[in-house]
């Protein structure tokens, strides 16, 4: 039988961070508030979530990176929206917070989520702040604690099995 690891929703231990786009702040408060909210529920004391707010979302990569380099957090959290205009920009900005975050992601080794909604329009973005879609900041933060809490599960199993062959 394959062993089976997920990581408990339970983040009374951890320390978190949300890095929230200013931009769009009719949207971003909303998703702060489903990544602030979920962390309160899942355990995180109130004393262990820091807010980081940037002007935009192609921002939000480096502040992810500054919290990570601290060595402070367990997980980040990166919220913000982009709502598609007239021009390329939002190519640019949406593809740049992507790739920002995930390689931050990678490079860190801490579980940095993407809680960034890339829509057409205002309503299809308010539908994924809280709206009929869900919230993203929501489901960003429960993705963050998820992967914070199932590293150290799989490191003790690694740990396990090298001792084991050992």
């Amino acid at each position: 039988m394959p062993r089976a690891f997920e990581g408990p929703l339970d983040g009374a231990s951890l320390r978190v961070a949300v890095v929230v786009s200013r931009f769009n702040e009719l949207i971003t408060e909303k998703l702060l508030a489903g990544a602030v909210d979920t962390a309160l529920e899942c355990g995180v004391p109130d004393e262990s979530i820091d807010v980081v707010w940037v002007p935009g979302a192609f921002e939000l990569p480096m502040a992810a990176q500054w919290l990570a380099d601290s060595g402070a957090y367990d997980a980040i959290a990166c919220v913000g929206a982009v709502i598609r205009g007239e021009t390329p920009h939002f190519d640019f900005v949406a593809g740049e917070a992507a790739r920002g975050i995930a390689d931050v992601a990678r490079e860190s080794g801490l579980p940095v989520t993407f809680g960034v909604i890339t829509s057409d329009n205002l309503a299809q973005a308010q539908a994924r702040a809280g709206g009929a879609v869900g919230n993203k900041g929501r489901e960003a933060m429960l993705a963050a604690i998820e992967m914070a809490t199932l590293r150290p599960l799989v490191d003790a199993s690694m740990a396990r099995r090298e001792g084991n062959l050992a």
